[in-house]
């Protein structure tokens, strides 16, 4: 199986926090689950914790490589750029990251938000989202319980299997 690329200084461990999900399915592809994930305008519809999404150039609501947006999440306002973006083909992991910060001085957090599908033997698909964040709200985040990262990104992939599901 594919792993997730990590930039300098986002490296899981090496953070102040490190959130991961992952789930094997059937019965999907990895461009139906991808057509969903790239297009932002359908976050809100199967993920509650994603809303205000603006793309800085005015492009949008599909995700491309460099690509700036906003968004709010986790009571947030992330400022984030697609730093990597590799769309679905045959033989290949789909991936897309975008890098985000907001807040300043201790308030600053920084994170690396990652995504990886393939197609798996038997007509499974993987869906796995990593994130590493660094920063005074990741150090209290990594030590919240519940791990509100953790359940916040299997809401995620829920609704966007969900979605993939309803065409």
């Amino acid at each position: 199986m594919n792993a997730i690329h990590w930039p300098q200084g986002y490296i899981p461990g090496f953070s102040d926090n490190f959130a991961s999900n992952e789930m094997i399915i059937t019965g999907l592809s990895v461009a139906a689950l991808w057509d969903k994930l790239i297009d932002t305008a359908a976050w809100p519809g199967y993920y509650s914790n994603a809303s205000d999404i603006q793309f800085h150039d005015g492009s949008g609501p599909y995700l491309t490589e460099g690509a700036r947006f906003r968004f709010t999440t986790f009571g947030f306002v992330v400022e984030s750029e697609v730093n990597e973006f590799v769309a679905p083909e045959v033989g290949g992991a789909a991936r897309i990251a975008w890098h985000g910060g907001c807040g300043e001085g201790d308030s600053r957090l920084d994170v690396h938000h990652a995504w990886l599908i393939e197609a798996l033997p038997g007509d499974r698909v993987r869906l796995l989202t990593q994130e590493t964040q660094n920063g005074k709200p990741a150090v209290e985040l990594a030590s919240a319980r519940p791990n509100p990262m953790i359940n916040g990104h299997q809401q995620w992939l829920d609704g966007l299997i969900a979605a993939a599901r309803a065409g």
